[in-house]
């Protein structure tokens, strides 16, 4: 189930925390489908969606994902606590710090999160 709420200045599709694991293409496009059909700049995916292998980066299931998503033009937001899986490994934690400094992927601890940054990304493009 997913809802599209306005967070930030922006249409933002919030995921379930139940639902099919987001373990590759399909998956990724079958969530820019929808965020796509409900008029959405970004999807909210909690991090309970991905799988173990979306954190191992030598699988390429996140390049992958987010490859999709960049392609689409929709920002993804990966929702939760990913702090385990960084402890484990420097890419992934290179990975994510990297991604926050950028304006397409972020990870965030929560919505109200998500909802500041996007706000803060307005304010800076002016709009």
């Amino acid at each position: 189930m997913t809802d599209v709420r306005e967070l930030g200045g922006a249409r933002v599709l919030v995921a379930a925390a139940e639902g099919e694991v987001v373990a590759g293409e399909r998956a990724a496009l079958d969530l820019l489908g929808d965020a796509y059909h409900r008029e959405a700049s970004w999807v909210a995916l909690p991090v309970e969606r991905l799988g173990a292998e979306f954190f191992r980066l030598r699988s390429g299931v996140a390049g992958a994902v987010v490859q999709k998503f960049a392609q689409y033009r929709t920002g993804l937001a990966v929702v939760g606590d990913v702090a385990a899986w960084a402890a484990e490994s420097d890419a992934l934690r290179d990975f994510v710090r990297e991604s926050n400094r950028g304006r397409q992927l972020w990870f965030v601890e929560d919505l109200p999160e998500l909802a500041g940054r996007l706000a803060d990304r307005g304010a800076v493009r002016g709009g």
